[in-house]
């Protein structure tokens, strides 16, 4: 069992302990008392200005790398991201394997103003409302673990809840079945989720097969102005970047940085 595989089935339990505190039904009545957020405001933020948009990750560790930021203050983090030119935000919710919370999520998006990416390992339609009541802008779907009825449904109900969803894929396979299910964000993960390898050659290997209507992200494994040159000229509208930025000292200068190569 891989590192992907034990997070899933981890997240499976969680979900069922969630569901007896909080059933579905209640969950839905909550969501029906809130008001409607605006809609698609996380794909207008990727595509909104020249030059690739950033997305901010908050992530305080991950399986491969273990504690990643010590002085881990959500809120502090998004503000930094905000000063430092992000368009929006990522935040990691899973507990167990990357130390997140889904209170961090309107910490976040409280104090930066920013939409904000639910970052989880969506499994069950009960995340989607979950998300929704949490505040979440846009929801994360991981091609590798739903298969195509599910995402297609996944992706609709994000829709009938007014979040985008961004629909992360590692390889041409997966790509295909994402914009066969209509997906309108579309995120390349350089990443091998189950040996926790990187390397933008992915993003390099995919960038053509994207849906011309599709909002491109790539994800992982950047950290210098020049990926950014190199992704901007593959095509990609956005870059979502957590573990270089998180072990900055100074966030906001860092993502400057990195967005304009200027010191």
């Amino acid at each position: 069992m891989n590192i992907l595989d034990r997070i899933i089935e981890n997240k499976l339990e969680e979900i069922a302990r969630a569901q007896q505190i909080l059933p579905l039904t209640e969950l839905k009545k909550r969501i029906e008392d809130q008001p409607n957020p605006d809609r698609d405001d996380f794909g207008r933020a990727l595509v909104s200005r020249d030059g690739l948009a950033l997305i901010g990750e908050i992530k305080k560790a991950s399986p491969s790398k273990g504690l990643i930021r010590k002085d881990f203050a959500p809120a502090s983090l998004a503000s930094a991201y905000a000063e430092g030119g992000a368009c929006a935000l990522s935040v990691l919710t899973e507990r167990k394997y990357f130390q997140g919370e889904p209170e961090h999520l309107a910490q976040a998006k409280r104090s930066s103003g920013l939409p904000v990416l639910r970052k989880d390992f969506m499994v069950s339609v009960y995340q989607i409302y979950e998300s929704r009541l949490l505040g979440a802008d846009c929801v994360l779907l991981i091609a590798s673990v739903l298969d195509n009825a599910r995402l297609r449904d996944f992706i609709a109900l994000a829709d009938e809840l007014a979040l985008d969803a961004l629909v992360e894929v590692h390889d041409e396979a997966e790509l295909e079945r994402a914009a066969g299910c209509k997906a309108r964000i579309i995120g390349v993960n350089n990443r091998d989720l189950g040996t926790f390898e990187i390397s933008l050659d992915v993003s390099q290997r995919l960038a053509k097969l994207f849906p011309d209507s599709s909002i491109k992200v790539s994800e992982s494994g950047i950290s210098t102005h020049d990926d950014i040159k190199r992704l901007g000229s593959l095509g990609y509208d956005a870059v979502l970047v957590g573990e270089h930025l998180m072990r900055q000292s100074d966030v906001a200068q860092a993502a400057r940085i990195l967005m304009t190569g200027v010191w």
